[in-house]
């Protein structure tokens, strides 16, 4: 798996990518420049950032996504997993429940979602 991290305002730049794609690149230094108060080379060097990981494509300055948001968060929840638990899920579970209480509906969401997936 291809280890992807970005940080803090690469994620928050990469979120307006998302909720505006497909974008023209100078429009999205623009919106970068209200938002972050960016400069536009700012803009552009992450953005290239962002396409060198394969996050997104930027195709005669029309920006576009090569992985959706969900799919990047399933991504990085998958490379944190692995690096912090060895892969193991039930791992995870146990220290994340060892602070926080699970709701009745939660539970039934995790029994829904382990019968889904289930390879049995």
């Amino acid at each position: 798996m291809k280890e992807i991290s970005i940080g803090e305002l690469e994620a928050r730049f990469a979120d307006i990518i998302w909720e505006n794609e497909p974008i023209r690149s100078g429009e999205l230094s623009k919106r970068a420049e209200e938002a972050l108060n960016w400069k536009k080379t700012t803009s552009f060097t992450v953005l290239r950032r962002l396409c060198d990981k394969g996050i997104f494509r930027n195709d005669s300055g029309i920006v576009t996504s090569r992985m959706s948001k969900d799919e990047f968060k399933a991504l990085r929840t998958e490379q944190f997993i692995d690096g912090t638990f060895e892969g193991s899920l039930p791992a995870f579970l146990a220290a994340f429940t060892s602070r926080k209480s699970l709701s009745r509906e939660e539970v039934e969401e995790l029994r829904r979602m382990v019968e889904e997936h289930s390879e049995v």
